[in-house]
This record gives structure tokens, sequence and C-alpha cells, in this order.
């Protein structure tokens, strides 16, 4: 056999960094549970294969369940496989291949694929080397980055801000939810894995790789976004690090959360669903009212469910958004900035700047590291 090129874990950041594409030969159900931007999966073995072979190693032994392996993927169907391995790797300069753990699956297939003329690199350790290099990125940053909260009651547009910030990382991007009852996009939130991978590489990403004393600006989230968890020693670096307070008066911030959750949303769900779009954004309108029901009490939620159904009501029969305004409203005053109120004032001493939207992005764009504050050097709260 030629001796073939293997990558070694010393340059996954680089991938990572380059977006390079990959080829995943894993089962659909393992590639399901967790994968890479930039990867494709054309399994060596799909599900149905994969546990015959997993089945024929328990009862019979490594040697057996190679074979059958080999038995199951022969003739046409490993032709169309390797067929599937060299398109995706012409189409995709420097394409790279793994399987699970590196074994024998990728071996195979990059042996199979230089076969016909098609040479690959082959992933060191495979996916389970590949995620823990990206685990990693996260406790590096973790432990060594500064970072900056940016906080504000609900529709200050925290999310806007955060992306007009090049040292920046949007979690609720990476996690696909808003991070609240109503947070719920679309489509679905990815798995746990796969964001896990987003934020690592969106850390790698940023303008500064080298964490030490690096200044990192996050959105302050609860510890679950949806479905979601941060990992835990990422959100306790949130925990800790000071507050950007972003204020901004209630009418504009009914109408940024009436163009988000309403107008932004129903054209989405119409997009998704042609049929029936605006019944399934209104069932999800009245899901994460439903939601939080036990929070604001039967008789609020009562008053807020009945300004929602007229608004969805006149929505439907004239077209205009106009009547959203009043449930929103009272969903701020009644639930939202109270609860955001209480938890800010448990935090009071971490604000180091608080302003409106403009101030806010001037004074994070304009940042000096020495203004952070140190539990051992503290400076006055600047307002």
């Amino acid at each position: 056999m030629t001796s073939k090129k293997l990558i070694t874990a010393n340059h996954f950041h680089g991938l990572f960094f380059k977006n390079t594409p990959f080829i995943d030969v894993r089962a659909e159900g393992e590639y399901a549970k967790g994968c890479f931007p930039n990867s494709t999966n054309f399994p060596i073995l799909n599900d149905h294969e994969r546990h015959l072979v997993g089945i024929c190693y328990k009862q019979k032994g490594q040697q057996a369940a190679i074979e059958l392996g080999h038995q199951l993927v022969c003739g046409e169907s490993k032709k169309t496989r390797i067929q599937n391995w060299c398109e995706s790797a012409t189409s995709n300069p420097n394409t790279h291949i793994y399987c699970w753990r590196g074994g024998m699956r990728s071996n195979l297939a990059q042996q199979w694929m230089h076969d016909v003329g098609i040479d690959v690199p082959l992933i060191e350790g495979g996916y389970k080397a590949l995620r823990r290099s990206l685990t990693e990125v996260i406790d590096e940053a973790a432990i060594n980055t500064r970072m900056i909260r940016i906080g504000g009651k609900t529709g200050v547009s925290k999310s806007e801000l955060i992306n007009e910030i090049p040292e920046s990382i949007d979690l609720e991007r990476y996690a696909n939810h808003r991070g609240s009852s109503f947070g719920q996009m679309v489509n679905a939130q990815p798995t746990q894995a796969n964001f896990e991978h987003a934020l690592a590489i969106g850390l790698l990403h940023t303008p500064s790789t080298n964490f030490t004393n690096k200044i990192l600006f996050v959105e302050d989230e609860s510890k679950n976004i949806g479905a979601i968890s941060i990992p835990l020693a990422f959100y306790d670096a949130m925990k800790r690090s000071q507050i950007l307070l972003v204020e901004m008066p209630l009418d504009f911030r009914i109408q940024r959360i009436l163009k988000e959750y309403v107008i932004k949303m129903l054209i989405s769900f119409e997009t998704q669903y042609p049929e029936n779009g605006f019944e399934v954004f209104s069932l999800y309108l009245n899901d994460s009212l439903q939601r939080i029901q036990k929070r604001l009490g039967l008789e609020r939620y009562k008053e807020i469910a009945q300004l929602l159904a007229s608004a969805l009501h006149n929505h439907t029969h004239t077209g205009s958004v106009q009547g959203h305004e009043a449930w929103i409203a009272r969903l701020l005053s009644d639930y939202y900035d109270p609860m955001y109120e209480h938890q800010l004032s448990k935090k009071q001493n971490l604000i180091i700047f608080r302003g409106n939207y403009k101030e806010a992005l001037e004074w994070a764009l304009d940042f000096d590291n020495s203004r952070l504050l140190s539990p051992n050097n503290p400076m006055p709260r600047q307002s």
C-alpha cells in the first residue's frame, strides 16, 4: 500500500480556520448526532450495514465482522460509494476524510480512492479527535479570554450590537434560538455537539486567535438557549464578566420586537410553509405565550392571550400588524421588564458602562483592554 497523507492534531485548528471541506464516512445516525461545517456525509457503511457488522463483531469477533463488511460493500454499492467520495473531493479542493476514530473505515475509503487515482488526506483520530480539538478551544477561551457581556431589556437590539463588534461571538445565532420563550426559529436548533463546534470555530475566526488577554463581547445569556446549553466553563466565565448595558426607550423596543418576532417571523413561516404559514405562525405565538402561563399568572395570561388573539384576527382580515403592539407592550411591562430588572439588581456592581445603542457601540469599538476592571483594581462605573 502506498503511503498516504495523515493529518495530525497540531494542524486541526488551521483546517477549521480555513473552512476545509471534509468527507465524513461514518453512518447516517452518527453524522446526525454531530458533524462539522463543510462536511458531507458519504457513509462507507450505512446505518443498517453498520448494525449488522456490529452484531457480527459481538458474536463472531473482529475478523468475521471485517469479512461481512466487505461482503456488504462490494460490486455496484462499492463502486457508487467510491464515485461519491471522488466526485466530492474533485468538486471541493483540499478535501480531507475521517471516520469516528480514524480507523478502518476511513483508511479503507482513503485506500479505495487512492486505487482510482484520487488522494485525500486522512484525519488522525477521526471525528473524535477533531471534536476534542474544538472543545479545547472553548475551554481555552473560557480560561484566558476576558469577556464583556452585552445586557439590556428585551428589544434593545443586543444581537445587532454583537454583530457590529468584530471581537464578539453571537451565541444565539449558533444556537438558532433567541433565548426566550418566544425564541424558537422556523428551523430546528442544532444538536448540542454542532452548537459547540460552531462556537469553537467562531472563536477561531475572531480577529485574534491568541486568547490570552483577549477581549470578547458576548450577549448576557441564560445557561440554556432553548434546548442548547452553553458549555459550563464558558458560561462560568461569562457570569464573572462585566456588563455593557444597553438602554432604549419602550416605543423603540416595541417596534423592534414587532419587526423581529411578528413581521420577519411571519415571512419565515410563510416561506417554509406556503400552504398554511399564517396558521403555523399563529400557533408559534400562542405556544410561546402558553409556556410562560404559570409565571404570568392565570389572569394576566388570559388578558394577554386575548390581546394576541385579537391581533391575529385583525392581522388575518386586514393585513395590519398594528394590533400586535398591545400584547407586546403588556408582555414587556408585566413579565420581561420586571424579570430583567430583578436579575440586573443582583449584578449592578458588574456594570462597566451604560448608554443607548449608539453610545454602547461607540464605547465597544473604542474599547481599551486597560479599562477592564480587575478584582484587585476596581474602577468607578461609567454612565
